[in-house]
């Protein structure tokens, strides 16, 4: 190829590694990323670190994991009120049928009272 007929003569360049085959895999020996002086000041995301993410996405993957035992506590307190009513209904229809079966000796026996008291 000649010289200045714009034809890039072939050479051989070191390749530098690609996004989707990197140089090595190992973070601390890749390039660091830098940005183009040809793109406009502001115009991308700029790069923001939140101070503590990690912790809130471990706190919410924690609580994620707890919520299946949240809920069973719940189920169990549900159950618990539940079966305490029913045993309370089942207390309050024996009172009263103990209460009715009460009236009725009360009533056997003032009429025996009075049976005796007329003869």
């Amino acid at each position: 190829m000649t010289p200045g007929l714009g034809v890039m003569s072939p050479t051989r360049t070191k390749r530098i590694g690609t996004i989707d085959r990197p140089q090595t895999h190992d973070p601390r020996n890749q390039a660091p990323m830098i940005t183009t002086t040809r793109e406009p000041v502001g115009s991308a995301t700029p790069d923001v670190t939140i101070i503590g993410a990690n912790d809130s996405r471990q706190n919410r993957t924690r609580e994620m994991q707890l919520i299946p035992e949240a809920l069973a506590r719940a189920h169990m307190h549900d159950r618990l009120r539940e079966a305490e009513e029913g045993r309370q209904a089942v207390r309050m229809v024996a009172a009263r049928r103990m209460q009715r079966r009460a009236e009725r000796a009360s009533m056997r026996a003032r009429r025996a009272l009075a049976m005796a008291v007329m003869h």
